[in-house]
């Protein structure tokens, strides 16, 4: 099934759901935690290790991996992925058939048909109808594992994902416990079996009630020391209203020690940045608007800012109408930094790898995309130089 980068030219960088062509192999140099790490996240035990239905093939229902490509022996850091959007189609059919919930195709292929997108609209509709599967803490749990088990196959090293929890909460009344339990259980987890070391952020939604987003920053802060990392925002840009709206969640999370990462110049244009930049976020979700504005271009050097960049999904969205013509190469000439994401790679049928590696033809070598990575984590200090170890020892003096 050939998905909608097929009709924009990146089709050898959008393969669906494809078997992996091997098993993780024991000789797989994972990053781990160092002995004595100050990071509380990495040292806590997860309230729950392997459970008895996770083999190294991921357990019944497990996803299928995509096969590894060229770019995978390198090391990568991701920082921009949804884990409602990392779900494969066969583990996204298990959850709903075990939760009751309803999914508009009841097969593999039915579901991959679904996810060509007319455009951004239809693709949020999309994640709306098929993400809700998720309903219980062990589904959370098992997301953050089945991706970091993934990931490791395409050397990441590094995750910092998003979640979206009052979407369940509101929609579906999952309790806000179930949720954050299951995802820093995840985390714990995916150090101990895969050494994929993993942080993670609950969404706030553009348009939601503020007190749905004072209660979402408040329960982000309680697990801190489980490993949620920052607070994002983000949705439809087009319906975001005033964002002032979010302060006080932000000045919640900031007063808790958690950093600012919202999505703003996907959809929404140079203005949508220029808004949340009320925030002095520590990096930005997409941000690539930022190309058509070269005083904004200029502000975001002088910051400092990295933004998470996810090439795939802007063309399969029509954020951008092609490959070609995605703006990368201005960001990178005007000296903003880019990191480099899938966003949901179950949907856009991609990886890591297949992502750095067209960032490679845009221009932004692995070197620079990983070093971007590093420096616009959220990390604490003791991960961060371990990544950068990590980052000297593969790519020596390469431009970063």
């Amino acid at each position: 099934m050939e998905g909608p980068g097929a009709i924009h030219g990146i089709r050898p960088f959008a393969r669906r759901f494809e078997i992996a062509s091997a098993e993780l192999s024991r000789s797989d140099r994972g990053f781990r935690p160092l002995s004595g790490s100050d990071d509380p996240a990495r040292s806590s035990p997860a309230r729950s290790n392997r459970r008895p239905d996770e083999d190294a093939g991921g357990g019944p229902g497990g996803a299928q991996l995509p096969r590894s490509g060229s770019a995978d022996p390198y090391p990568k850091i991701e920082l921009h992925v949804h884990l409602e959007g990392t779900i494969r189609p066969a583990r996204l059919l298990d959850m709903a058939r075990r939760n009751g919930v309803a999914l508009p195709a009841d097969n593999v292929e039915a579901l991959s048909a679904l996810y060509r997108y007319r455009d951004f609209d239809h693709f949020l509709e999309m994640w709306r109808t098929t993400t809700g599967a998720m309903r219980t803490e062990d589904d959370f749990r098992r997301a953050v594992l089945d991706y970091a088990r993934e990931a490791k196959t395409h050397g990441v090293r590094y995750i910092e994902a998003t979640f979206s929890p009052i979407n369940r909460n509101k929609w579906d009344g999952i309790p806000y416990p179930a949720m954050f339990d299951g995802v820093t259980d995840g985390i714990a987890a995916a150090a101990e079996q895969y050494g994929v070391t993993v942080r993670a952020m609950p969404s706030l939604i553009w348009g939601v009630e503020r007190d749905l987003a004072e209660e979402c920053a408040q329960w982000a802060v309680r697990y801190r020391d489980r490993g949620i990392v920052g607070l994002d925002a983000g949705g439809n840009e087009s319906a975001r209203g005033d964002v002032s709206e979010f302060d006080r969640a932000v000045a919640i999370a900031r007063a808790g020690g958690l950093g600012i990462v919202p999505h703003a110049g996907e959809a929404g244009g140079a203005r949508a940045i220029r808004d949340v930049l009320r925030w002095n976020p520590d990096g930005l979700q997409h941000g690539i608007a930022a190309a058509g504005d070269p005083a904004l271009m200029a502000e975001l050097v002088d910051r400092g800012t990295v933004l998470r960049v996810t090439p795939t999904s802007n063309v399969a969205t029509r954020v951008v109408a092609d490959i070609a013509e995605h703006p990368l190469p201005r960001l990178r000439e005007a000296g903003v930094r880019c990191s480099i994401g899938t966003d949901d790679p179950a949907l856009f049928g991609t990886t890591l790898g297949q992502e750095y590696e067209l960032a490679e033809r845009l221009g932004i070598s692995p070197a620079a995309a990983y070093r971007a990575g590093v420096d616009g984590s959220l990390c604490d200090d003791a991960v961060r130089q371990q990544l950068r170890e990590v980052g000297d020892t593969a790519f020596g003096d390469s431009p970063g």
